[in-house]
């Protein structure tokens, strides 16, 4: 590549000789379509994103009614170098788009004994809160740090993440590794073996639960979030995690990306076994690549529904396993409720039991584990003066479960605000200026999400790196996936992982000037 053409690339004005002017349709506007959508415009390919609803975002979407503010999809972000390298392709910083608060503590978790534990980056002080229950389990803290980090080098400075899984050899070459760091254990399994107190083992373990996974199968490959938040830290970007959404948006029409909002794609059309362009309605877009980042049963299933599949047919599909979904109530309260951290868990004493209800049974038991996140804690903005918004998840089966969502939802949500009442949450229900519901119905009405998911497919280890759905379409010549249901998986540092790891995919196969390396893009500094 000559010096102007780099030049170029990285103020974010691709010359035409790197993309050739090809069409690229990008079906989906999460974080990994929109990060893909960025770096391929960049890399000089003439960029269509397509979007469903009436915003972009996908799940990372934003909510407001009588003042309140509410991000419907992640409210957390992890690892921000891996977010601001986009900004970076384009030759902007993220910094310049987003202010990103860090979060101290991460999250206070409340057991059902009435005891908390603050997680908290500082291992000092995360080490002097775990004395109060168990003073061995203090000092197993940093032994089982250092048993992690391998993992961690592996998946986040070795950039694992970033690199397709698509060829058999790629995967038979990472065992060794996977077995040497026993990254193939349950999660609980290597967590349980450094420490004893229930309250640390649900602390280090809980993580799968924030990808759809159930930390009793989800592998050990996964313990290197604990470690990704301590060493690069938790943050809040000031508005809402919507507002970068909006950043990225913004960045990709500076760059000359076209923007359709309120078009879903009905078809991907097909010719001779290579894609031609995307279908919305009536409507042909063409392409020479299609990129979706819907999700990916919906994409097979039915955007790809007359289309010859070898690999990735409809009876695959149904054999695979889906994550859990979520029921959420958004709530908008005249009160303040100071107890709550930004992001705040409230346990059930069960959790074996209660994932495996969820899990495996499939059914909705009569006790629930929730998470709370309350951005009024950190940015007073996003609601009324005063005032708190909030959003309560409670962890629930997918729609194999039969579950009448319609019917329950009401009743489920007063036994919800029943309960944080009675734990601690007075006057909560006389002060709802808001109440909004989402339930695994919403999942699959608004987001074509399989089952109702709320995450993709379970993370367990035989959905994992090779065996989940590649970054190249293994069936449709020119169809990538970007996004939780390819590689590496779900979470916001994930789908921006994939994107990565997708734009390689396509570098390689257009000859792209600038062709993507992984080995010369080295580990990352968080």
């Amino acid at each position: 590549m000559s010096t102007d053409r780099h030049e170029d690339h990285l103020n974010g004005r691709a010359h035409p000789a790197c993309g050739d002017g090809k069409r690229a349709v990008v079906v989906g506007s999460g974080f990994g379509g929109l990060a893909l959508a960025i770096r391929l415009q960049v890399a000089g390919l003439q960029v269509t994103l397509l979007e469903k609803q009436e915003k972009l975002g996908g799940r990372a979407y934003r909510l407001r009614e009588k003042g309140y503010t509410f991000d419907t999809g992640p409210s957390l972000i992890t690892a921000p170098r891996i977010i601001d390298s986009v900004f970076e392709a384009a030759g902007r910083r993220l910094r310049d788009y987003v202010e990103l608060i860090p979060l101290d503590p991460y999250y206070r978790v409340y057991y059902h004994d009435g005891t908390h534990l603050d997680y908290v980056g500082d291992p000092e002080l995360i080490k002097d809160q775990m004395r109060r229950f168990d003073v061995r389990d203090a000092q197993r803290y940093d032994p089982f740090m250092e048993k992690v980090r391998p993992i961690f080098d592996a998946v986040i400075g070795d950039r694992l993440g970033s690199k397709p899984f698509d060829t058999l050899g790629t995967m038979l070459r990472f065992l060794p590794r996977v077995a040497r760091l026993q990254a193939y254990l349950p999660v609980t399994t290597f967590v349980n073996r450094f420490f004893r107190d229930f309250r640390h083992r649900f602390l280090f373990s809980f993580h799968p639960l924030f990808l759809g996974g159930n930390p009793f199968s989800a592998p050990a490959i996964y313990l290197m979030i604990p470690l990704l938040e301590r060493e690069g830290g938790v943050w809040f970007a000031r508005g809402g995690t919507y507002s970068l959404v909006e950043a990225m948006g913004r960045l990709f029409t500076e760059i000359g990306g076209t923007v359709r909002t309120g078009a879903e794609a009905t078809r991907i059309r097909v010719q001779d076994g290579r894609v031609v362009g995307v279908e919305v309605g009536r409507e042909l877009h063409p392409a020479d690549i299609v990129v979706s980042n819907a999700d990916v049963a919906h994409t097979y299933r039915h955007l790809l529904d007359s289309t010859r599949r070898r690999r990735w047919t409809d009876a695959r599909i149904n054999r695979t396993s889906f994550g859990m979904s979520c029921f959420i109530l958004y709530l908008g309260t005249k009160k303040k409720y100071p107890q709550l951290r930004h992001h705040t868990l409230i346990l059930s004493e069960r959790y074996k039991d209660l994932l495996k209800d969820i899990f495996r049974k499939k059914i909705l038991p009569e006790d629930f584990s929730m998470y709370l996140h309350v951005p009024t804690r950190t940015d007073p903005t996003m609601a009324p003066e005063g005032s708190e918004s909030m959003y309560v998840l409670v962890p629930v089966a997918n729609n194999q479960s039969g579950i009448d969502w319609e019917a329950t939802k009401d009743e489920f949500a007063e036994r919800i605000l029943a309960f944080l009442e009675g734990w601690g949450l007075e006057g909560l229900r006389e002060n709802l200026e808001v109440l909004r519901l989402f339930t695994p119905d919403d999942f699959a009405g608004r987001l074509n999400a399989y089952h109702g998911n709320a995450f993709g497919m379970e993370p367990k280890l035989t959905q994992t790196a090779w065996f989940r759905p590649h970054n190249r379409s293994e069936d449709v010549k020119g169809l990538y996936l970007v996004g939780a249901g390819t590689h590496p998986g779900a979470g916001v540092p994930g789908v921006f992982l994939s994107a990565e790891a997708t734009y390689g995919c396509i570098a390689r196969d257009l000859a792209l000037a600038d062709q993507w390396d992984w080995n010369e893009k080295g580990r990352v500094d968080l």
